[in-house]
């Protein structure tokens, strides 16, 4: 499946409305919001349709799976926004994950808990709050909320940079801050980001780390961020979706996939967007002097020009180095 779906979920007394864009999107926040009412809704129309009483527009089909036979029904269900809640503990393991991977479906899951086996974007973790609209009506409209603000209101410029890459993107950064005099330095992975951080506690550090995929360590991470004010986070697509949007390589396909990047990456073939990007990046500087390759920085991103346009985007996030 790829592309936005707009999801309207009412009664008469509740209406739900969001839109859905990626493979994974997770919902979190406090108990009593509608999370759960949210999930049953779809359920009792997916048992019973018009006569529940409710109604669940979409453009595509959207159900709910629980129970012994989770595998058994997943593997047969194609093209649909699939809602999941917590009690479900299948939604914790491998297997799932496994399953999720390959899926041509989209997946809404509701929890409390970090999936660490599954890439979630920080951009898709939502919260649920009334948001006043029919307010002169005895409906509640709830509103789907962004948990985690993912750019900085004012400029950072860390003695310390942490990248979750130890490949391309670190060796880019390393280059950079030797420039400066400033430290840089590899998580080798992000679940060892949250270690570090609390290494360099009483340091301006800034993390550099994919936001396509990083949400499971986000509740840690933001944590951190909540507790000490010399830490930031930076948190782009990937660093080749930076060297994409610096304008460096590709042209107006390059353009129109970054402004829609839901209507060209296909779930089925993508786990995260993270890995769509270094794919349309390989692609576009094959054969070039520009030719890139995750394992290791090709020395012509750190030529004047080509870092400057690099290190424009991470201007616009307001990440100085």
């Amino acid at each position: 499946m790829r592309g936005k779906h707009r999801v309207v979920v009412q009664n008469n007394k509740l209406h739900y409305e969001f839109e859905i864009k990626r493979n994974i999107t997770i919902i979190q926040g406090d108990s009593a919001t509608g999370k759960t009412t949210l999930i049953e809704m779809i359920t009792q129309f997916q048992n019973l349709g018009a006569s529940s009483g409710i109604e669940v527009i979409c453009d595509v089909p959207c159900r709910t799976i629980s129970g012994i036979d989770w595998k058994l029904i997943l593997n047969n269900t194609h093209d649909s926004i699939v809602f999941l809640d917590e009690e479900n503990s299948f939604i914790n393991t491998k297997e799932f994950a496994d399953i999720v991977s390959g899926s041509d479906n989209y997946f809404v899951i509701i929890t409390r808990e970090n999936l660490y086996s599954l890439p979630y974007s920080v951009e898709e973790i939502y919260g649920l709050r009334a948001s006043g609209k029919y307010q002169n009506t005895n409906r509640i409209y709830q509103d789907f909320y962004n948990i985690y603000s993912t750019t900085q209101e004012n400029p950072v410029e860390p003695e310390v940079v942490i990248t979750e890459d130890s490949k391309s993107g670190c060796d880019f950064f390393t280059a950079v801050c030797e420039e400066k005099g400033k430290k840089c330095i590899s998580a080798d992975g992000k679940s060892n980001l949250f270690r570090l951080v609390k290494e360099k506690e009483g340091e301006e550090i800034c993390v550099i780390a994919d936001g396509a995929a990083i949400g499971p360590e986000m509740n840690r991470l933001y944590e951190q961020v909540r507790k000490n004010p010399k830490l930031k986070l930076y948190l782009p697509e990937s660093f080749e979706w930076i060297i994409l949007k610096s304008g460096i390589v590709g042209g107006k396909k390059v353009d129109d996939i970054l402004a829609h990047p839901e209507d060209f990456i296909e779930s089925q073939f993508f786990f995260s967007w993270e890995r769509y990007f270094e794919k349309l990046l390989i692609e576009q500087t094959e054969g070039m002097y520009l030719q890139y390759k995750k394992a290791k920085l090709n020395a012509a991103y750190l030529h004047d020009k080509n870092k400057r346009a690099i290190l424009s985007v991470l201007g616009e996030g307001n990440l100085i180095i």
